[in-house]
């Protein structure tokens, strides 16, 4: 199997997809004839016109025109049918030659926009919309191009949230926006996990990798709780965890892009964390291990998430593009900046919660 082509993560090619060159006419530009010629019932120069067509009923009794449009017309309308689904049959197959012969492209980073456009959104599309009924608000702040840093709580035990937030960026933006990820160290060891995520956009947590996303123009999702706030115990349900030392501050001043937070309200309740197996925690390398009110009890069962409803509001973005280039390096001004984000995102997930009318509805 071929290798998909790297594209420069700088390159404006990047997320183009391949279109087929137009190829020249040897003639020369003489395109005028050619679509007289293409058009039914057209005759060059010197010849003579083709006879004008019977006029509708001039038929003889009894010849059954009315019936032959009749059935013309029907079958018109069963091959539009068919054309319909012929050219989505053609594009899957399309697709699927391209990903078997390495005619696609990512970038430095492993993104694969037509895998997450084609494949991966759809997947999580279902999820978003009938499942957890994902209410969107404010997705207007984020700007329709030019770097961003979207700042959100996080919670749910796994990581969902995240997942809904792309989709609701890519699906929700007047522009179709694409959110990438900031991902913990554990999204890439894990096997088939690590693949997925890197095709999905998401990449590691650290700061030059997250610099150059936002100065390459990209619009970039942190959650600077990490595994404190999505592993933390139900009675501490939207209760911000810290948000560590402001590393996402300096990264978006360095880098002179607007930060918008981002409040979700839903995924505390989709696995309700009672308790955590420590010890087996240890034993598997892994943060925590979740006990809830049906996992391990129901075994499989258990690990399906419960259907809440979810709001993700997006607030008005701060901006740093007024402060100087050595503000980065100012402590102060890091932690005044990380507590403003804080607090408006903790304010927005209390109003939020009072004006939602079920956990469920």
């Amino acid at each position: 199997m071929a290798d998909a082509k790297v594209i420069p993560f700088d390159d404006d090619r990047s997320r183009a997809r391949r279109r087929p060159a137009r190829s020249e006419d040897p003639a020369g530009p003489d395109t005028g004839t050619a679509a007289v010629r293409a058009l039914p019932g057209a005759r060059e120069a010197g010849q003579p016109a083709a006879p004008e067509p019977a006029a509708p009923g001039a038929g003889a009794p009894g010849s059954g025109a009315e019936a032959s449009g009749a059935a013309e017309a029907s079958a018109g309308e069963a091959s539009g049918g068919r054309s319909g689904w012929e050219r989505r049959l053609a594009g899957g197959l399309a697709f699927l030659r391209r990903r078997v012969t390495g005619e696609y492209e990512v970038d430095e980073f492993g993104y694969d926009a037509e895998l997450t456009d084609q494949v991966l959104m759809s997947l999580l599309r279902p999820v978003y919309e009938k499942y957890f009924r994902v209410e969107v608000k404010g997705v207007e702040n984020i700007p329709e191009k030019g770097g961003a840093l979207i700042v959100a709580n996080h919670s749910g035990t796994l990581p969902l949230d995240g997942l809904m937030m792309q989709v609701a960026v890519h699906d929700h933006h007047p522009a179709g926006r694409h959110l990438r990820l900031l991902a913990a160290d554990l999204v890439f060891v894990l096997p088939v996990v690590n693949e997925l995520a890197r095709k999905a956009g998401h990449t590691l947590a650290c700061a030059e990798d997250a610099e150059r996303l936002l100065r390459a123009g990209e619009v970039v999702g942190v959650m600077p709780e990490g595994f404190k706030g999505i592993g933390k115990p139900f009675s501490e349900r939207y209760k911000l965890q810290r948000f560590g030392r402001g590393g996402f501050v300096s990264t978006a001043l360095r880098a002179g892009v607007p930060i918008v937070p981002c409040s979700i309200v839903g995924a505390e309740e989709i696995y309700p964390m009672i308790g955590n197996a420590k010890t087996l925690a240890r034993l598997l390398g892994l943060p925590y291990v979740p006990i809830t009110p049906t996992f391990p009890w129901l075994g499989p069962l258990g690990a399906l998430p419960l259907p809440t409803k979810w709001t993700i509001q997006f607030g008005e973005p701060i901006s740093t593009d007024s402060y100087p280039a050595e503000a980065a390096e100012d402590p102060m001004l890091m932690f005044n900046l990380t507590d403003q984000v804080r607090e408006q995102i903790q304010h927005t997930l209390y109003k939020l919660l009072v004006q939602r009318r079920s956990v469920f509805f």
